[in-house]
């Protein structure tokens, strides 16, 4: 069984950086893609990055593009997501998805992934 163990959340002040990490523990597949998602108060699980296993490629939601980076340790096993000049409306818990790999499906769809991290708070004030 896979277990996905989140850290790095916090409040911090706009403008301000954080960098979450999501470490994967148990049997993960090689092709195996990780993504974020997030989801604000009263609001729906959204979209916020993710990365392909192979060849590496990266997406990200367009309200974080240039702002957020999404990075893998392969030897940790560990995602990163480097959020960059935060804003209020940042403001989430954070969640980490992992996506086995064995069928080529949109990472942008939380229903596509197969395990996920307990989350993690981000609180950003302005």
């Amino acid at each position: 069984q896979v277990q996905l163990v989140e850290s790095g959340g916090g409040l911090v002040q706009a403008g301000d950086s954080l960098r979450l990490s999501c470490e994967a523990l148990g049997p993960t597949s090689r092709s195996a893609n990780r993504g974020w998602f997030r989801q604000a108060p009263g609001k729906g699980r959204e979209f916020v990055a993710s990365i392909r296993s192979n060849g590496g490629h990266t997406d990200y939601a367009g309200s974080v593009k240039g702002r957020f980076t999404a990075s893998i340790d392969k030897a940790k096993n560990t995602l990163y997501l480097q959020m960059d000049s935060l804003k209020p409306e940042d403001t989430a818990v954070y969640y980490c998805a992992l996506d086995n790999g064995v069928i080529l499906r949109d990472l942008r769809v939380a229903e596509h992934y197969d395990y996920w991290g307990q989350g993690t708070q981000v609180t950003v004030s302005s």
